[in-house]
């Protein structure tokens, strides 16, 4: 009897196990934390200590760029080559030293043949965060983000199988391997604009609507001025205001702040009207599915909070 039991007792655990599986077969979950609206993820260089590195959609290679030069000593990196890298903001590009053929782990998962690249100069020295990743996940799994329970779940290529629960946004790509989308706004009380966009999964903003002579929207009637942050390329200046609701697919958010600056200094992407960000996108669960140009999108538990 106690055998059976024990039979009985087994077979159930293989079904369990299987059934956590799922139809996408085996996956890799990793935890991440939210701060500033910014998905924070914890990676070792070798045997570094751990670097908060940020997930950033705009990062169209495989690898890290990491901010502070001081963190060359520490990850004995070999065959150092000299690169000039441009951004936002309207100054400079910034001189880096780049490193190919190296690794990162995330957990217990590693990258390898990864380009880490490390800025030179002083601008991102005390940024609060080490640096960021973006196509080392992004460009070769469906990304699945959960913000309810903060983890990612990386599934290979082909065996993502999605429920009716989610809705399909399309995606496309112009430059860079960054993923754009369709979008429309309501600055006051207007008919909804369509715009197209691109998605900055490292901004800390809801929405980002780019300043420039052929721009389909006018400003609402209050703004302040605001600064947005430091681009590879300097400093970014612009202005945020309220606006009616961003529509995306069959959702509507509404009083958004918006941010506002000029597309000249802030965007390296032509014919972009906007940058769909991440105090917007952390309001829905997510997959990005880069292999099949698809974010699939539901509401989370954030999706009503004020901005």
């Amino acid at each position: 009897m106690k055998t059976q039991k024990f039979i009985l007792l087994l077979i159930l655990l293989i079904f369990l196990y299987e059934k956590t599986q799922g139809q996408s077969g085996p996956q890799y979950v990793i935890p991440f934390t939210l701060r500033n609206n910014k998905t924070i993820l914890t990676v070792r260089v070798g045997d570094s200590r751990p670097l908060n590195i940020i997930l950033d959609s705009g990062m169209g290679w495989d690898g890290l760029l990491l901010f502070n030069p001081a963190l060359m000593d520490s990850l004995h990196l070999k065959n150092p080559i000299q690169a000039n890298l441009g951004g936002g903001g309207g100054g400079n590009a910034s001189s880096a030293m780049m490193f190919d053929s190296s690794g990162f782990s995330i957990g217990t998962f590693q990258f390898s043949n990864q380009r880490i690249v490390i800025l030179q100069g002083e601008s991102f020295r005390k940024f609060p965060n080490d640096g960021v990743t973006g196509h080392s996940l992004f460009g070769h799994y469906a990304v699945e983000v959960n913000y309810n329970n903060q983890t990612l779940v990386l599934h290979k290529p082909g065996e993502l199988h999605v429920d009716t629960s989610w809705v399909r946004i399309p995606l496309f790509f112009r430059d860079y391997n960054i993923p754009w989308m369709n979008a429309r706004i309501v600055i006051n009380d207007e008919q909804p604009i369509d715009i197209a966009c691109y998605i900055d999964y490292a901004s800390s903003e809801a929405i980002e609507l780019l300043l420039k002579p052929d721009q389909k929207f006018t400003l609402p009637a209050e703004t302040s001025d605001y600064y947005l942050g430091r681009g590879l390329s300097g400093d970014i200046q612009g202005k945020k205001g309220k606006i009616t609701k961003v529509m995306i697919g069959p959702f509507e958010i509404k009083d958004v702040v918006a941010a506002f600056t000029t597309a000249e200094i802030r965007s390296k992407q032509p014919g972009a009207d906007g940058i769909i960000a991440n105090n917007l996108l952390r309001r829905f669960n997510l997959i990005f599915d880069y292999e099949n140009k698809v974010l699939y999108i539901k509401p989370n538990s954030k999706f009503s909070e004020p901005f």
